[in-house]
């Protein structure tokens, strides 16, 4: 009898067990398949699932020919537009690359960020290509179908890019900085910072810190926002870079570009440094004070993101 009890004692435990493990397991309640067809449609090209679920659409950049190296490049070795959905809380998660002439850039970017889109790398993947290619990568997450029209949106405007000239253009609109002297101080009372002049160009910068290594580096380290302008009052140019946490990065390219400067690039310039940052170049031309303007909302909006996180 004792051994029957024991037997029933642990059959009831082991059951028991079970049932504990089956009521921690994942329920089936995950984020439900995407539907390719309707992606497809909305994004206006072929889409296609993966066996894991992901569902893809491409664009191949065909109808320019591009060199790197002297050599012919075909679009499939490296100059194909993309977008990956797969299925999250909340609808789908979007990640993707844009193949980019230089021309195409700051429309693409424009309708990402009207689009509702993250814009999370602008950057070059060759050298000596001709005509230089860029990439952005963009990002989303919700309706799956209402992120494929988004990304259509990007592709539509490098569309239209081409659409008005077939070769890509070697140059921004407007009429180049002009020789001349640069107003310093006016220049320091729209920026709100003290400049530095070098001969005829006017900068600025302002450091942040971050720890590398348990050691902490600022502005002499290279860990530092700023902007160089060259020209005239008239007609002037401003370039610099920006250092941002990853919640300031959206807020600063959507107030460069609602003041007309161009974004050139987006990457990050270190590893393992806290907090994260990323680094944004920029270009812009016109008026030298409507310039210092731009770069002034630029740091306001990152002064806004920063105050809240």
């Amino acid at each position: 009898m004792p051994n029957r009890e024991n037997t029933l004692l642990r059959r009831a435990t082991l059951s028991g067990v079970a049932i504990l493990l089956f009521s921690l397991a994942p329920t089936s309640s995950a984020a439900p398949a995407l539907d390719a067809d309707a992606i497809g449609r909305a994004a206006g090209v072929a889409a296609t699932a993966t066996p894991d679920g992901v569902v893809r659409i491409g664009w191949s950049r065909s109808e320019v020919a591009v060199t790197v190296d002297g050599a012919r490049l075909d679009p499939a070795a490296g100059l194909g537009s993309w977008a990956a959905f797969e299925s999250a809380p909340g609808g789908a998660m979007m990640m993707g690359d844009t193949v980019l002439f230089e021309d195409e850039l700051s429309p693409a970017l424009d309708a990402a960020l009207a689009a509702g889109l993250e814009v999370t790398a602008i950057h070059n993947h060759f050298v000596f290509d001709t005509p230089h290619v860029l990439f952005m990568h963009i990002g989303g997450h919700g309706d799956p179908s209402a992120l494929a029209g988004s990304v259509k949106r990007v592709w539509d405007a490098v569309r239209s890019v081409r659409a008005k000239s077939a070769a890509p253009v070697a140059g921004f609109d407007g009429a180049p900085p002009t020789p001349g002297a640069l107003d310093a101080a006016a220049l320091a009372a729209a920026i709100g910072s003290k400049p530095t002049v070098q001969g005829a160009v006017v900068k600025f910068t302002i450091g942040r810190e971050v720890q590398m290594h348990g050691i902490a580096s600022g502005a002499a380290m290279g860990v530092n926002t700023w902007a160089a302008f060259s020209g005239s009052d008239a007609r002037a140019s401003v370039d610099g870079d920006f250092a941002m946490k990853a919640d300031e990065v959206q807020l600063v390219l959507r107030a460069l570009r609602s003041a007309g400067i161009h974004v050139v690039a987006l990457h990050n310039h270190m590893m393992g440094e806290s907090p994260q940052l990323f680094f944004l170049h920029y270009w812009g031309k016109g008026p030298a004070l409507e310039l210092a303007r731009g770069v002034r909302g630029a740091l306001d909006a990152q002064a806004t993101a920063s105050s809240q996180s």
